[in-house]
């Protein structure tokens, strides 16, 4: 049973939560301009907008993180005042944050119950109430591992359940989830919403931030848009529409609309994989990139995917198989190798694997592109600067300028940022890993914008991605992976969705021997 301090008597009389003109700046960036917004005991209520819209900002000052400049909150009406994160939790306010903040050197279980274990009569730390407390709140979540696992054990997917059960294991009036969807499989959403539908029957109010419409639409009683830092409006979720919000959110018309463009039969075969293992993770891969094409790897979360382009980028070591670009047999060793020979890999985490948070957005992009900007030694600042807007400009990356610190970024223009990176390169090959993870509906259109006019321009491109609509939208050919396996390939013109998920299913291979 999920604990809930909810309450759901006055809800059309007080709100659970109000504020009152908030304002927000950071250094060059108003991040929020008299923002009002009230939240009602026992709701779902979303929160939509383009990266930098202020989103996280509103949400992190209600959870206590961040401090408004200035206006007002009260919950159950009630002011809050001199707040802070511990407080908010002591009122029931728990927060998932868009970025893990999990210790990988601890267990589950010591993570979800961080500076107030449960202790036994002597004062000590009662592991065995701990370890039991924390795997009934992963069972509620459906997630079936051992509470006593290290964090650094878990998949991406893993580690963002035991962030969701770290709040709940909070008593609740007040639950916030900023994209808590991005690294979970479709299943694993699902159970999410269960666990968030019977959170709102116990009157827990529930803010849900995604940039994934079709899960606002399904999840949600009330949206509210943001833009620029302030509110564009508030609506029952069942009397508007995607496009309205879309319009609402990015002020333009996007289209996410496939590219029915293929290249020639006879096009440049860039990158042929041909029966690579890379144990445990990838057990036999076989696939092919042309020049100009698109191919999107699908698949489960735990399919290999990842492991896979790891293993072709020299990150990871294989044991058996063969990688050929344009022609010639190649050994990788290391990244540098791979990027020696012409290719170029968007890891999934940008925190861990491709920023340097701490310098400038003119400095992260410029970082692996000094021969674009230097002279021997010497290193343009001009040069630099043109590279960088030009990117800036063209992806769309909401910043002030280019001197910006990147950490100062929404997550999404973070990406922007570490795309910017690799595509100044200019690859023959480019992996990437999400591309569109924690971007916003603008910017995934933007990006979707810049890889097919890379493919346009002969550039080979190989996409990891889990969110399938995206897979139909961009690819031209899909390879779908299962149990460290590629099992299929489809043309995306022909594919859905239900083939896609039938091809990735657990025993796909096995399945189909026995019906054949």
């Amino acid at each position: 049973m999920l604990l809930a301090q909810g309450d759901t008597t006055n809800s059309s009389k007080r709100p659970r939560l109000r504020a009152l003109s908030l304002c927000k700046s950071f250094p060059g960036v108003i991040a929020l301009n008299q923002v009002s917004f009230e939240l009602q005991p026992g709701e779902v209520h979303a929160l939509c907008g383009e990266n930098g819209a202020g989103k996280s900002t509103l949400m992190r000052i209600i959870a206590g993180v961040e401090h408004p400049d200035d206006g007002e909150l009260s919950l159950d009406g009630v002011p809050i005042t001199h707040f802070d994160e511990h407080k908010a939790n002591v009122l029931g306010i728990g927060m998932v944050h868009q970025e893990r903040s999990l210790v990988p050197g601890l267990s589950i279980a010591e993570n979800i119950f961080a500076a107030r274990q449960p202790l036994n009569r002597f004062g000590l730390i009662d592991k065995k109430k701990m370890n039991q407390r924390g795997a009934e709140l992963l069972s509620a979540l459906k997630l079936e591992v051992d509470p006593t696992r290290l964090v650094s054990t878990l998949s991406p997917a893993q580690q963002q359940m035991v962030e969701i059960a770290k709040a709940l294991s909070h008593d609740l009036k007040l639950l916030i989830l900023d994209e808590p969807s991005a690294a979970l499989t479709i299943a694993e959403t699902e159970d999410l919403f269960e666990v968030i539908r019977q959170l709102t029957r116990q009157g827990v109010s529930i803010v849900y931030i995604s940039h994934r419409l079709a899960e606002v639409f399904t999840i949600s009683d009330r949206v509210t848009v943001m833009k620029d830092g302030e509110v564009t409006g508030t609506f029952n979720t069942n009397s508007v529409t995607e496009d309205q919000l879309i319009k609402m959110m990015v002020g333009r018309e996007l289209t996410m609309e496939q590219d029915l463009r293929r290249v020639q039969e006879n096009a440049e075969v860039v990158l042929e994989v041909s029966e690579l293992r890379s144990a445990p993770a990838v057990q036999n891969a076989s696939l092919q990139v042309r020049a100009g094409e698109i191919v999107c790897l699908a698949g489960l979360v735990g399919a290999g995917r990842t492991e896979l382009c790891e293993a072709l980028f020299g990150v990871r070591e294989y044991t058996r198989g063969e990688i050929v670009m344009n022609g010639t047999a190649l050994r990788m060793k290391s990244p540098s190798d791979a990027m020696k020979y012409g290719m170029g890999m968007v890891p999934e985490d940008r925190k861990e694997g491709g920023l340097f948070l701490e310098m400038s957005i003119m400095e992260n992009i410029v970082s692996s592109n000094l021969s674009l900007v230097s002279s021997g030694a010497i290193v343009s600042s001009s040069k630099s600067k043109a590279l960088s807007k030009l990117f800036v400009d063209k992806l769309r990356i909401a910043t002030p300028s280019v001197s910006q610190k990147t950490v100062n970024l929404s997550g999404g223009n973070q990406q922007k940022v570490l795309l910017s990176k690799w595509l100044a390169r200019k690859p023959k090959l480019l992996i990437i890993d999400e591309p569109t993870k924690g971007v916003d509906v603008g910017a995934r259109s933007d990006i979707y914008a810049v890889l097919r006019e890379l493919a346009a321009s002969g550039i080979a491109l190989l996409v990891v991605s889990s969110d399938l609509p995206e897979v139909l939208s961009l690819a031209h050919r899909i390879v779908v992976m299962s149990e460290g396996r590629t099992v299929g390939e489809l043309d995306a013109s022909e594919a859905t969705e239900l083939s896609i998920l039938k091809l990735a299913s657990p025993g796909s291979i096995r399945k189909e021997k026995r019906t054949s």
